[in-house]
């Protein structure tokens, strides 16, 4: 095997482990059955030849290219744009229209999440800070960005401070308009979205922790409501927070990996924006709605990915103003499953008939448990893009963006088209 194939194998080899997920099942048994004692573990002979993964001779990509393309044909696809790679030789398998752009809706938080992964990092945290107030008896919190906050931090932030007469809470790490372009304000009591600011509780959910519930449009002084009610405060407030009193007590936000986690397998549109803005402030820009796309896009171009026919109107995919041609999002998801840096964002997509926004879907098909994608709804667009290990053992990505289609039927022929990947 020349060196060439054997990296391009192994490589393969550990996107399908992140592909398959099959480590939770040994974490099962271990937990169930850990403790039992059993004799030494039974030592197979080396084979002869030693088995080789998968080389780059092993698969029939013309074959499958045929195949697609008589998928594609599906009406229920309406206007369909994609591509599918294969990301062992970079050969392109099966293209329609990839320079083209269509409305992607959520499979946007591609773009997020990993220009999130290459600008921040996996582990990176935000700290939200209580500070003195500017008179006795004021104590002022300093909002980061943290829509994660929960109520067992706050508890956490009282137990520290102790009492306190006033709450303030200082928003000024973010500005601009809290609506973007091509929202609807009714989406916020439906649950899909809240105005953006940079503290929330359980992303401003009303009467719930997760879910698509109605959304407070209040989400950052709910934060100072509810902090003031553990400390006994009558006054609540907005304002700015002083620059020379001390740090009463902080929490933190869980690392960036488990954000774009939640954010992908719930297609969360308020984590989305938030985490845009992140990126936004990380780079020293405002922490407006337009400083976090055209950030988004500046990191992107940045680390090589070529941007253009991209409009970015939001970071969530919510807005009918986002454009994206298919190779874009699967350029990214190519350098994911090739190179370490970006391979991270792979762990956070759903898994067919698993997880998230996929697990209601694929039913009895191959892809289900292999194929790993972010979906895309709004109403005539349907979006999958992702990767998928197929029967040989080689990783494909592919991206495809279909507009013009009722929903329902288009997500049944994309769960189809994904699964004859998984075939080949």
């Amino acid at each position: 095997m020349s060196g060439k194939k054997l990296w391009w194998s192994v490589t393969a080899g550990v996107v399908a482990l992140a592909v398959s997920g099959v480590a939770g099942f040994a974490v099962l048994v271990d937990r169930h059955y850990g403790d039992l004692t059993h004799a030494p573990a039974w030592v197979a002979d080396t084979p002869d030849p030693v088995l080789e993964p998968a080389s780059a001779d092993a698969v029939d990509n013309v074959a499958l290219g045929a195949r697609l393309s008589a998928l594609a044909t599906n009406p229920a696809l309406g206007t369909v744009h994609g591509r599918v790679t294969d990301t062992v030789t970079g050969e392109i398998v099966w293209a329609q229209a990839p320079d083209a752009p269509l409305q992607p809706a959520s499979a946007t938080k591609i773009l997020t999440g990993a220009a999130a992964i290459l600008e921040l990092g996996p582990d990176d945290v935000l700290v939200t800070d209580v500070v003195q107030g500017a008179h006795p008896g004021s104590v002022v919190l300093r909002a980061s960005g943290d829509v994660w906050l929960t109520e067992k931090q706050l508890d956490s932030l009282a137990d520290t401070i102790g009492t306190a007469d006033e709450v303030i809470i200082d928003t000024s790490v973010w500005d601009g308009d809290p609506f973007m372009p091509g929202w609807d304000p009714a989406d916020v009591d439906a649950g899909y979205i809240a105005p953006l600011e940079p503290a929330m509780l359980h992303g401003a959910r009303i009467g719930a922790t997760t879910g698509d519930v109605p959304r407070s449009h209040t989400p950052a002084l709910d934060v100072a409501r509810a902090l003031a009610d553990r400390l006994g405060a009558t006054t609540v407030g907005l304002g700015p927070a002083p620059t020379d009193t001390p740090v009463l007590a902080s929490v933190e936000s869980p690392p960036l990996t488990e954000r774009l986690r939640d954010m992908m397998l719930h297609s969360d549109n308020v984590m989305a924006e938030a985490i845009g803005h992140e990126i936004a402030v990380h780079r020293g820009q405002p922490g407006s709605a337009a400083a976090a796309t055209q950030s988004t896009l500046d990191v992107l171009t940045g680390h090589g990915i070529d941007i253009t026919g991209v409009t970015l109107a939001d970071n969530s995919g919510l807005s009918v103003h986002n454009l994206i041609p298919p190779r874009v999002l699967d350029d990214i998801l190519i350098d994911a499953a090739s190179r370490p840096e970006l391979r991270p964002l792979l762990a956070t997509l759903p898994v067919a008939g698993g997880s998230g926004t996929l697990v209601q879907r694929y039913d009895d098909l191959s892809g289900r448990g292999w194929v790993r994608a972010k979906t895309g709804t709004l109403t005539g667009t349907s979006a999958l893009a992702g990767v998928v290990t197929a029967e040989s053992g080689r990783v494909y990505s592919f991206a495809l963006l279909v507009n013009d289609a009722e929903i329902l039927g288009a997500r049944a022929a994309l769960d189809e088209f994904t699964s004859a990947i998984r075939d080949s």
